[in-house]
């Protein structure tokens, strides 16, 4: 069946702070992609320490799926397979991702194209799925036929009296300090010393497109320095980035973000992390690209998880927004970034400096010119 077509639209006029693409930057999309992937299906992580990992997770707010001495299977409210797979193993990791493919035959089509197996899944998630790499070394999964966990009760937003609008009458809003119950996987946020070759293998092999790129200051013309990614499917609106990416001196992991009911879910259920112990890296805003109200967490090895609500969905008529890569620009409100977000903190000096000194003796697209570029966006 030929796929319709429908006009592209200016993402930018009346939408976005910045103007679109000028002429002859990148379009932000493939023109005859492998497949088309409808969404993130779960991350996967080795972890030394489960019992740990899962006072962390139940205090985040996620359900439990499957527990045993050597996995344990994080799941949101929502139906659908588990959003995190973590796995015993000697130190942290990330262990890669897996989209989720519109159908079966689109796994097929793809282990065809790419000569990659098709692999079936273990019987505890089910389905098939194929196993490739991204040019970052990114393990990356893609999925179909998965069991469904039946969908659990949501947090329920709280009534609200906006504007001229009165809904709650004779009635007080009491947002319990618990935790805020994890909706479902929202993104992952990763880093590559090789950003534009890994962009257009993202876009070549699954069909995605760019809803907003972001340059380095004074560096436009040397190209994007990040990318906010989302899922093609056509007319049905879809969360502005199911993938970001962003260039800089080490591929790996950056964040993971997980959707939660409403601002007071995810206002009290940071008091809740706070009251056990647990380390807020930034937060509360809303941020620009995608419009997402934010609160970032580190989990007790380090990595970074984000709740948040509220974010936008675009179909595929809007084209790419362009603006610079400043610390300043990632919120619209809230506190100042902070060292630790921007892993400027004490904590991450050494290995950002022997990242950075790998990366520029190394094949790639960190060069001298892009060290000064990054540099100017913690300071923007």
């Amino acid at each position: 069946m030929a796929r319709v077509v429908t006009p592209r639209q200016d993402g930018h006029k009346d939408l976005h702070s910045e103007r679109g693409a000028e002429r002859g930057e990148h379009s932000g999309r493939s023109q005859n992609p492998t497949i088309r992937v409808a969404d993130i299906a779960w991350l996967e992580f080795t972890k030394p320490d489960l019992m740990r990992a899962e006072a962390f997770a139940r205090a985040f707010g996620f359900g439990i799926a499957l527990r045993d001495p050597q996995e344990l299977h994080l799941r949101g409210t929502t139906a659908g397979p588990p959003c995190v797979i973590l796995r015993r193993g000697p130190r942290t990791r990330f262990a890669g991702l897996a989209l989720r493919a519109a159908d079966e035959v689109d796994v097929l089509r793809l282990a065809d194209k790419t000569g990659a197996p098709v692999l079936r899944l273990p019987e505890v998630i089910g389905g098939i799925g194929v196993q490739l790499t991204d040019p970052s070394g990114t393990p990356v999964k893609v999925v179909a036929g998965q069991h469904e966990l039946p969908a659990q009760p949501e947090q329920q937003p709280q009534v609200i009296n906006a504007g001229s609008g009165v809904a709650r009458v004779n009635a007080t809003v009491r947002p319990p300090r618990v935790p805020a119950r994890v909706q479902r996987l929202g993104h992952v946020v990763l880093q590559s010393t090789i950003y534009v070759q890994t962009l257009n293998w993202y876009l070549d092999t699954f069909g995605m497109i760019v809803s907003d790129f972001l340059f380095f200051p004074g560096q436009r013309e040397r190209g994007p320095a990040m990318s906010f990614i989302r899922c093609d499917r056509g007319s049905t609106p879809t969360d502005h980035h199911t993938l970001a990416l962003a260039l800089g001196p080490a591929d790996r992991y950056i964040h993971s973000a997980y959707e939660v009911s409403d601002l007071d879910a995810l206002a009290a259920g940071g008091e809740y992390l706070k009251e056990r112990g647990y380390q807020r890296s930034w937060g509360i805003g809303r941020h620009i690209q995608g419009s997402q109200l934010f609160d970032y967490w580190r989990d007790p090895d380090g990595f970074l998880v984000e709740h948040f609500a509220d974010g936008d969905v675009f179909d595929n008529t809007l084209e790419p927004g362009w603006a610079p890569f400043t610390a300043s620009g990632l919120a619209q409100w809230g506190p100042p970034a902070t060292k630790d977000f921007l892993d400027a903190s004490p904590r991450a000096a050494r290995h950002q400096v022997t990242s950075m000194l790998a990366a520029l003796r190394g094949d790639n697209e960190f060069d001298l010119n892009r060290l000064v570029g990054l540099l100017k966006v913690a300071a923007s």
